[in-house]
């Protein structure tokens, strides 16, 4: 498929809203040639992952291993890796932990700046780089609209430097995906009972309190987005 102006986007998601999450997988699959899922093993990534894999066991999945996760998210990765027998790829920054401390101090501490260039290094950049070595056209994302206020206008498709992202999930609320999992007998990030409802790096993660919402526990508030779900600022860094 091509890559579709504006009004071809709202109209197509306009079709794709009456259609079921996994008609929605289906429809996907058959329109690109080379699609992946997009995964953080985050609190609610069992879902997707098996929604996905119910319909294209093989589809290749992403997982983005920024070197800060959480170490219970490590072993909820291989747990539901190997429950659902995922086609794993993992990508990281070329530059460690480490270095990039030792280079740009603790860049996630910084302002805006410094942030979004912690997220192009560890996010933006091996994102491009699996999606490039892969030869991916479209990628499926567990995205969905009740998670912040940035999402509240988001389409069930959208084309996002040149690659078709589709939302299965976009409409569904967290009762949606609890009876989801409730059904499917399926694991939840450990930490959501933790209070952790968004989780991320754990340097920049932090837990659900009074006067919160959800979009508040990461990055301190200062932005929602981690830099895979809008257009890339890869342009203004460089490893």
């Amino acid at each position: 498929m091509k890559t579709l102006n504006k009004e071809e986007q709202v109209k197509l998601s306009q079709e794709l809203e009456v259609m079921s999450p996994a008609d929605r997988v289906k429809w996907a699959i058959d329109q690109y040639s080379y699609i992946v899922l997009t995964t953080s093993f985050g609190a609610q990534s069992a879902v997707m992952l098996h929604l996905v894999t119910s319909v294209k066991p093989d589809i290749p999945v992403i997982f983005i291993d920024t070197g800060y996760l959480f170490p219970e998210t490590y072993r909820f990765a291989e747990q539901l890796t190997k429950r659902l027998d995922l086609n794993l790829k993992v990508y990281s920054s070329p530059i460690t932990p480490a270095r990039q401390e030792a280079l740009y101090g603790k860049l996630w501490e910084g302002d805006l700046e410094h942030l979004n260039k912690y997220l192009y290094i560890n996010k933006e950049e091996p994102m491009k780089r699996a999606m490039e070595e892969i030869k991916a056209d479209a990628r499926l994302v567990g995205l969905r609209r009740s998670q912040s206020d940035s999402r509240q206008n988001r389409g069930f498709i959208e084309f996002i430097d040149g690659t078709a992202r589709v939302y299965p999930i976009l409409n569904w609320t967290d009762k949606n995906i609890w009876e989801y999992i409730q059904k499917h007998e399926l694991a939840y990030h450990p930490l959501w009972d933790d209070g952790y409802v968004s989780i991320g790096d754990w340097h920049s993660t932090s837990k659900l309190l009074p006067g919160m919402d959800a979009q508040d526990t990461r990055f301190g508030g200062i932005k929602r987005e981690c830099g895979l779900n809008e257009p890339s600022d890869g342009a203004n860094f460089q490893i």
